[in-house]
């Protein structure tokens, strides 16, 4: 769209858009989150641009979205990807479900201080993954723009501009980090670092599920320590944090008795149907489970017997199924085991120098 960037010690340069491209084509490869936030961004900053993905990522829904940014200024010539976008979106009154996508409003969070326009998003509906949106609106602040949040509406004041703060640090990754939490409360002690205790990501609340399971969690100066006890069944609802659904799935076969993983049903239109895939890999390596259409039950006994994993192209199924290798008595063989480099290329680099043992797969 016209930004640059350099990269050089762990230090990522950005350099602002001072002329956008013309007609740039927008790849959002199988990213949910990148399209749902480009498609307001560009059409914001009025660029004609076209939008493409693959996988899952064109089945995915985003008809709320579209109808809201052509309902203020923007045309598109289909109403799934491929696609192409005309126009400048201009400001006022939105409304978006909140069962969807947290996404949506995060992208016009992002997108709408851009007009300069007084702005109101009114969501319908219980607003699932809220932590993300408030982790948006924190971030925001950080760059100069307030946006006001009165019970189910955002409001933004005219005049909006974004003012960076010239550096900013980047919290660890607690979605990246759930793997090797619950890997510490099935095969010893895991310790990680520079994870924010104040955090608002969602996916920090892998931490509550490994106490109510009966792991042992201690957290002292930014580093969070799991040591393995005698885990126990639990329930847990994800639809605040459906990320970490299959991680849990391998905590809840740990543990000896029923456990029941709930509030999972957007996770059916994820990059995988993460409900059925997570359901198939414990299965493939003798896991006993019921699927339901918006949660797991799993029967665990504290032991897996290895064996052949579809990875369903889906990097949250391969970290998975890595991790329950630890419980398994025979190898984890896991197809699509390259998907990791979506959101985590150096995972099984990271394994192997954790004790795993990874044969297979180029590690980086």
């Amino acid at each position: 769209m016209g930004a640059s960037f350099t990269h050089a010690e762990g230090v990522l340069t950005v350099t602002p858009i001072a002329k956008t491209a013309k007609a740039p084509l927008l790849d959002a490869n199988e990213s949910g989150s990148t399209l749902r936030f480009l498609l307001p961004v560009a059409a914001a900053l009025g660029i004609d641009a076209h939008v493409t993905g693959r996988g899952r990522l064109p089945e995915r829904p985003i008809a709320p979205l579209l109808s809201e940014l052509c309902s203020h200024g923007v045309t598109f010539d289909s109403g799934r990807l491929p696609l192409s976008m005309r126009g400048r979106l201009t400001g006022g009154d939105f409304t978006l479900p909140g069962d969807l996508s947290s996404q949506f409003i995060s992208g016009l969070l992002f997108a709408l201080p851009l007009t300069g326009d007084a702005c109101r998003i009114t969501v319908t509906g219980r607003l699932e993954s809220e932590k993300y949106v408030e982790m948006t609106r924190a971030l925001l602040h950080r760059y100069g723009v307030h946006w006001e949040k009165r019970e189910n509406t955002y409001l933004l004041a005219a005049g909006a501009a974004y003012r960076s703060p010239l550096s900013y640090s980047v919290e660890g990754d607690y979605s990246g980090a759930a793997f090797y939490l619950v890997a510490g409360a099935l095969g010893g002690d895991t310790e990680i670092s520079i994870l924010g205790k104040d955090s608002l990501q969602a996916d920090r609340a892998v931490l509550d599920a490994l106490v109510l399971a009966g792991a042992e969690v201690t957290e002292n100066e930014g580093r969070i320590r799991v040591h393995a006890q005698k885990l126990r069944p639990f329930t847990f609802d994800v639809s605040a944090c459906p990320d970490i659904f299959p991680i849990l799935a391998i905590l809840a076969a740990a543990a000896e008795g029923e456990s029941h993983l709930v509030g999972a049903a957007r996770l059916r239109i994820k990059e995988s149907d993460r409900i059925a895939a997570t359901a198939s890999l414990l299965r493939s390596l003798g896991g006993s489970v019921t699927e339901h259409p918006d949660s797991l039950s799993i029967f665990g006994n504290g032991r897996l017997s290895g064996g052949r994993v579809d990875g369903a192209n889906d990097h949250r199924i391969v970290m998975s199924a890595a991790v329950a290798a630890i419980l398994a008595d025979a190898p984890v063989v896991i197809t699509d085991a390259e998907a990791v480099n979506k959101s985590y290329p150096a995972f099984f680099a990271d394994y192997q120098l954790l004790g795993g043992k990874v044969d297979g797969i180029e590690l980086r």
